[in-house]
């Protein structure tokens, strides 16, 4: 029976081997320090945290996330430690909440590996903290007791660390935030929550939307909704929408034969348009993918925990590990294993074999927006009149299923920039090239996005502005000039940097005004362009001095609220010379790579998801005749 604690109340452990799960709502980071018999963390290696996230007997996940999963083996932890303090604290320089008084109350479960829960605590009563010693496990006499401690710091992680005996806690409270910030950088966020009656219609399999979950695999974990600020969840609702009237009831799925799987129909999300419903099935692959390989990968852990457990009990006694009698219990554990494991891929192999189905179906059904170049549908293309509700920049895919691509959509207008790092990063296919091979595939990203983005918006709402300060670009630039979709030829120098950060700067500067004063647009500078900004920034920082810097850095984080967007081009790598000056203008950007990365990391369930960008296929002309219809309707356009 499970114990439901309350603070300061304490608990036996049956076992050493555990699991601490933390249920949030909202992302926040869980690490856990390690302490001597007074409590005392004698140094910043005792402590478990996204940047240090595995110490003996402790491991703790490697980015913020609304739930998160501790491993935890008391025997395995090093000499000396009698207490292990598990933390809980808000990430800080996100748009997320700052003080848990505007989060759920958090919840603490410790489980055996087989899902069986010992104690639970949900954190109560606090305030105006950002941080919290959630629970405490230690040593009373030989063994080891849990207790419930929901102690908040208002000054964060380095108050907390700080109370802990750690000299060091103000700079590691600043290296752990840096390892947060990286995360965010690269994340990508969380599907829309469904409802009930939002369910798509399509017939799942095992594992998937509802259905049963392999035997020995743990419940799929509730998507949560993001935070803004302390103001709640994201709405995900259509920007248009403007009526009250139901929607018209989707596309139902033709039915099947008897034990056969309904065949997959695109567009049967709920939605008050295509778009929408298209939209709102992409996000519904992406979750299924991401529950099934979640499923799957907690299922092969459990069995290989469950075959080491046996090993430890069956070979306990020396006597037993010589002989026919040890290599029999090796062997029957081993094939209890193969058992569970085989299980388990049977049920992802039936998700994934729908999920297939459905993305053929899906994928050619797609608009231009959502759509692949490859797909036919911008054979057809026409400049549109109207914004779609999304965007798609790229694909993302896991390894259990590498042929399986979902396509990455991003809502419109852009909440925030992008980064396309031009460095070689830790890509397998980017080692086998030269810098300057990868630096030109982040130009030729960075022009791929912005065609797209110009292929999307009606012609007379969306400007795109260059700075290339040494021209190196130019070449990879020019499907973009030849089409005459640029405001103005890219600038070069530092005199063509300092002039469009400047009208760019300016321009936010005046539509702030006119929107705090509550007036329209009549209320601008005659001649003043009201369409939506982008601005490709290429090498950066070659050509920025500091005031350069700090405009750009100015533009990243309020520009997006009134139509200014930022596209870097650059190496992270090179970039971080610069220091901490930097560290704001990552936060606010979301990394891209040009070649397939599984970089982009998953707060929802963890997963580190391969990003693959949305080049056109070699030899393709679809790009460059797409941005000739865009350069003629800008230039039809009545000025």
């Amino acid at each position: 029976m499970t114990a439901e604690l309350v603070r300061g109340q304490n608990h036996p452990l049956p076992q050493t081997r555990l699991e601490i799960r933390v249920s949030a709502g909202t992302p926040i980071v869980a690490g856990a320090t390690l302490g001597d018999e007074q409590g005392l963390v004698r140094g910043a290696e005792r402590v478990a945290h996204p940047g240090a996230p595995s110490l003996p007997g402790l491991e703790v996940s490697r980015q913020a996330a609304a739930d998160h999963r501790l491993a935890v083996d008391l025997e395995a932890l090093g000499e000396g430690v009698h207490r292990v303090n598990v933390l809980l604290a808000l990430p800080l320089g996100t748009p997320g909440p700052s003080r848990f008084a505007a989060v759920a109350a958090p919840f603490v479960a410790v489980t055996g590996l087989d899902g069986t829960e010992i104690a639970s605590y949900t954190i109560t009563g606090l305030g105006a903290e950002s941080a919290v010693v959630a629970l405490e496990l230690y040593r009373r006499q030989g063994a080891w007791k849990i207790r419930a401690i929901g102690q908040g710091y208002a000054g964060g992680l380095a108050d907390l660390l700080a109370d802990q005996g750690l000299s060091e806690a103000g700079q590691l409270a600043a290296a752990i935030q840096d390892a947060i910030a990286l995360g965010v950088s690269r994340s990508v966020a969380a599907p829309p929550p469904r409802t009930s009656d939002d369910a798509r219609v399509r017939a799942a399999g095992p594992g998937v939307s509802g259905g049963p979950a392999p035997a020995d695999a743990q419940p799929p974990v509730t998507p949560p909704q993001q935070a803004v600020g302390d103001g709640g969840p994201i709405n995900y609702a259509h920007p248009r929408r403007q009526t009250s009237t139901p929607p018209p009831p989707a596309p139902v799925a033709p039915p099947a034969a008897p034990g056969e799987p309904a065949q997959p129909v695109a567009g049967d999300a709920s939605g008050w348009s295509m778009d929408e419903r298209l939209y709102n099935q992409v996000w519904g692959m992406f979750e299924d993918l991401a529950r099934a390989v979640a499923a799957y990968r907690s299922a092969v852990d459990f069995a290989d925990s469950r075959m080491e457990q046996e090993l430890d009990r069956a070979l306990s006694d020396p006597r037993d590990r010589m002989g026919s009698a040890g290599d029999r219990a090796r062997e029957q554990a081993r094939a209890k294993r193969e058992e569970l494991v085989d299980r388990a891929r049977e049920a992802l192999d039936r998700d994934l074999a729908q999920l297939t189905a459905e993305s053929e179906v899906v994928e050619p059904a797609l608009p231009p927006a959502y759509a692949r170049w490859d797909n036919p549908v911008w054979h057809a293309y026409r400049v549109p009149m109207e914004l779609p509700m999304a965007l798609r920049i790229g694909d993302l895919r896991l390894p259990e299923q590498p042929e399986l691509r979902i396509p990455m959509l991003v809502r419109l207008p852009l909440e925030r920039g992008l980064w396309i790092d031009s460095g070689r990063g830790g890509s397998e296919e980017a080692a086998f090239m030269d810098s300057d091979q990868v630096k030109g595939l982040a130009v030729d990203t960075a022009v791929a996005v912005a065609a797209r983005l110009l292929a999307v918006y009606p012609a007379h709402e969306f400007a795109v502005h260059v700075i290339d300060p040494a021209g190196s670009a130019a070449a990879r630039l020019a499907p973009l000039t030849r089409a005459g979709v640029l405001a103005a030829p890219p600038a070069a120098g530092a005199a063509g940097v300092s002039e469009v950060l400047a009208r760019l700067t300016e321009r936010v500067d005046l539509v702030q005004m006119a929107v705090r004063a509550g007036a329209g647009a009549d209320a601008l500078p005659p001649g003043m362009d009201t369409a939506e900004q982008l601005l490709i920034v290429n090498d950066f920082p070659h050509g920025f001095d500091d005031r350069a810097l700090n405009q750009l850095r100015y533009l990243a984080d309020e520009g997006p609220s009134v139509g200014v967007h930022l596209l870097m081009v650059a190496d992270r790598e090179e970039a971080s010379e610069y220091g901490p000056v930097l560290q704001p203008l990552w936060r606010s950007l979301l990394r891209l790579t040009p070649v397939p990365d599984d970089h982009l990391a998953d707060p929802w369930v963890g997963h580190a998801w391969t990003y693959e960008p949305p080049l056109a296929p070699p030899d393709s002309r679809v790009l460059e005749q797409v941005l000739g219809q865009v350069g003629e309707a800008r230039a039809a356009w009545p000025r």
